[in-house]
């Protein structure tokens, strides 16, 4: 299996959530659950309306892990949820078909690989992406490897750096500034 990259860039995700905001609200909350909270793309579609609608928090079980996990609903996607659930039941899957079955994954891969196309990203695109952009700007912004450790729930930092990618960033910058 290839191993994904994070989309580096914030001039692209913005591309990419224009993109999907003109296909649907579905496709843009989705793709920003996923950049914005860092979770699994099995855990985003084992949500229900219930476990978002009108909280301050998310909280799951996380399906790899077994483990607890809570964390607040920051503000750009309280009102993306707000308006996406209004008319919703508590009991639906958050993210569904237009048969009313929840997405899977192979769809939400479709939906993120498409739209990631269209924007012209030429990184290795999947579903795993979104939790790799959320790592890798979590860190840019915080430069703190042990939180984003905690929250992805990684054995050590070595092993959170080299899956967002900043080890490779560091490796390919020293060989840029290496000139013999």
């Amino acid at each position: 299996m290839a191993t994904v990259e994070p989309i580096r860039s914030r001039e692209d995700i913005k591309k990419v959530e224009k993109i999907l905001s003109n296909q649907s609200k579905r496709n843009l909350l989705l793709f920003t659950i996923g950049t914005n909270c860092g979770l699994r793309i099995s855990d985003i579609l084992a949500l229900n309306v219930k476990d978002v609608k009108e909280k301050n928090y998310i909280q799951i079980i996380e399906k790899k892990t077994g483990k607890f996990k809570k964390f607040p609903i920051n503000a750009k996607l309280k009102p993306m949820l707000q308006e996406y659930t209004k008319n919703k039941s508590l009991e639906e899957p958050l993210f569904s078909t237009i048969f009313h079955n929840r997405l899977d994954r192979s769809a939400a891969y479709r939906i993120i690989n498409s739209a990631c196309a269209k924007a012209g990203l030429e990184e290795r695109i999947g579903t795993h992406t979104l939790r790799k952009t959320f790592g890798y700007h979590h860190y840019q912004q915080f430069k703190d490897v042990v939180i984003l450790q905690k929250i992805f729930n990684h054995f050590s930092p070595q092993i959170t750096l080299r899956y967002i990618g900043i080890e490779q960033d560091q490796i390919d910058e020293s060989y840029k500034n290496f000139i013999l």
